[in-house]
Order: structure tokens, then C-alpha cells, then sequence
């Protein structure tokens, strides 16, 4: 045997030795070290919590521990359900372009915009076990009261643009009430005659003191968790490209005075389906459009190209802090 070969397998004896001993003197170690391994291939940090914010024009800090520890909830949950949150900045692209210039014609903070966002995750066809509809979840009464029309043909809730309008007089009427938009908001979700009643019974100014339902509780801190990662999608773990977002829609208005006997004609004469015709005018409710009063409609067509995503096409891109080039 050659003198070098000699010497590795003498080390190798000598080391298989030495672990050998190492395995039967620390045996404790071992399990000490085995049990405090991870037992997931991934590590879930918590989200820190800002010192305070500012949400439609009134800063809200958080040190005291409820406002803490709601808000930290709030934000975890968002920043962990990625699918959902995911989705939300997908389709805003395709929404806030056309709720943000509404909310500023009837004079509210951009930031209630959030509010819909919560409300029902942007689907302006969504509906709710108690039969709330629409993008900002009208009730058929509340609806009404705010000047939507409500009817077999027609319901006014799923209709983006006079939905809006509807819950901007609404958020206005709370805020002239409770003078806080913080106290409107919860009014949105509780009811302003609701949140009023509480402030009385409960002896306190600021609704974020109110004891009231855990859904209601934790609405506005919902909003404010979602605006700080819409507003900071990277810091939360969210890496999107513009091609990743829905793209804006572009429309032919086509006004309507009279009846539709039946719409899968007018979408089919209008060269589109009746199920994109439904899509984008999800308040029609019925297969016709009855129009005894000869009010005026205005029907959404969607024009061709808007329907196709081509290769390498990029959708404009509504907040360029949603998006990494």
C-alpha cells in the first residue's frame, strides 16, 4: 500500500472514531438540536406596525393596545392571504380609474375609495348573504333612498358609476352627522342611526371607542390595512407587473329610450355576446329592458379590442407604486 494512501485511510479511521464518540457523548445535544429545528421549509414574519397613519385627512396612531392589535390583525391578514389581495390590486386597475374622479366630484377624501375595496373585494357583481348588491353593497331600501333604481329589469346597485355617486351621498350625509369620516365609515357598515345611538349610550365622541359587533369593529381597520399595502405593495411581499393587472375597458355608449324585448338580439346586433353585454351592464337584471316611461339608459358596448389581450401588450397602469418594471 502506498505511504499516502496509508495515511487518508488511517484519517478516516481515526475521524469515523472521533464522530463516533461525538454521537455517544452528546446524545442530548442532538435531540436538543432536533427538536428546535424548523418543521416548515418557510419562515412567516409579522407585519411591524406604523407608529400612526393617516386615512382620509385624520391620523390615527397606534399605541393604544385595542387600536394596536386591530390594526395588526387587519394588516397580517392581508399581507398573508395573498390570492385575495392579489386579486384586489388586479381588477383596481380596472375600477379606480372610475370611482377615484367621482368620489372627488361629490367632494370626499380619495381614500374611501378603500371602502369599496372592503365592501366587496371590487366585484361590482357581488352580492351578500343579506342580499347586499354591488360594488359599494347597497341594501334594496338604502339603495333607493339614495336615488338608485330598483326593479326586476333594473337594479341600479350593480351599476358602478351610480352606485358610487349613491354611496358618496351617503358617506356625505354620516360625515355632516358624526363629523368624522371615521364615524362615517362605520356608519356604512352599522348604520348611521346605529353608530349615533351608540355614541350617546356610550358617552364618547371618537366611534373608534364605540363597543360595537366585531364585523363593525374591524371595518375600518380593514381600510386602513389595505391602504398601506396598496400603497406599498413590495414592502408586503407583492411583486407585480403591469401585464399582471386587468386592463381598463373601453366602451361605445349606446343610449337607450325605449324597450328591449330581448337583449341577446341587441348584444348579438351590437357584436358582442349577451354574456359580455351582461358583464359590463350588470344592472340589467333580465333577459329585456322593459322602458314603459321611456326613461334614458345608457348601454356599455365593449369595443373590440378591449375584449382581447395581445402578446406583449402592457395595460396602462393606474399607481405606479403597484407595479416593478
Amino acid at each position: 500500500m502506498k505511504k499516502s494512501t496509508l495515511l487518508i485511510s488511517i484519517f478516516v479511521l481515526f475521524t469515523g472514531l472521533g464522530t463516533l464518540a461525538l454521537l455517544l457523548t452528546s446524545g442530548n445535544d442532538l435531540e436538543k438540536t432536533d427538536s428546535e429545528k424548523p418543521l416548515v421549509l418557510s419562515m412567516t414574519a409579522s407585519v411591524d406596525i406604523p407608529e400612526s397613519m393617516t386615512f382620509a385627512g385624520e391620523k390615527i396612531t397606534f399605541d393604544r393596545y385595542d387600536k394596536r392589535e386591530r390594526m395588526d390583525r387587519e394588516l397580517n391578514s392581508f399581507t398573508y392571504f395573498h390570492s385575495t389581495t392579489m386579486l384586489l390590486f388586479k381588477r383596481a386597475n380596472r375600477i379606480f380609474p372610475i370611482i377615484e374622479p367621482i368620489l372627488k366630484k361629490q367632494g370626499l377624501p380619495d381614500d374611501l375609495k378603500y371602502l369599496a375595496v372592503i365592501e366587496s373585494s371590487l366585484d361590482y357583481r357581488a352580492v351578500s348573504p343579506a342580499r347586499a348588491a354591488g360594488l359599494w353593497q347597497f341594501m334594496e331600501s338604502t339603495g333607493k333612498q339614495y336615488g338608485l333604481e330598483v326593479t326586476s329589469d333594473v337594479d341600479e346597485r350593480y351599476h358602478i358609476e351610480k352606485s358610487t355617486a349613491a354611496a358618496s351621498r351617503y358617506l356625505r350625509d354620516a360625515y355632516l352627522k358624526q363629523g368624522s369620516w371615521s364615524s362615517a365609515a362605520l356608519s356604512y357598515n352599522g348604520g348611521q342611526r346605529r353608530i349615533t345611538t351608540e355614541l350617546k349610550n356610550q358617552q364618547t365622541e371618537d366611534a373608534l371607542d364605540l363597543w360595537l359587533v366585531e364585523e363593525t369593529t374591524r371595518y375600518y381597520y380593514r381600510m386602513l390595512a389595505i391602504k398601506l399595502v396598496f400603497e406599498n405593495p413590495q414592502q408586503y411581499g407583492f411583486v407585480i407587473k403591469p401585464e399582471h393587472l386587468y386592463k381598463p375597458m373601453e366602451f361605445k355608449e349606446v343610449s337607450v329610450y325605449s324597450s328591449i324585448p330581448d337583449l341577446v338580439t341587441f348584444a348579438k346586433d351590437n357584436n358582442i355576446t349577451y354574456a359580455q353585454l351582461k358583464d359590463f351592464n350588470s344592472w340589467l337584471r333580465s333577459t329585456k329592458l322593459s322602458n314603459a316611461s321611456g326613461k334614458s339608459y345608457t348601454i356599455l358596448i365593449p369595443t373590440r379590442e378591449s375584449l382581447y389581450y395581445r402578446k406583449g401588450e402592457k395595460p396602462k397602469v393606474h399607481d405606479s407604486a403597484w407595479t416593478v418594471k
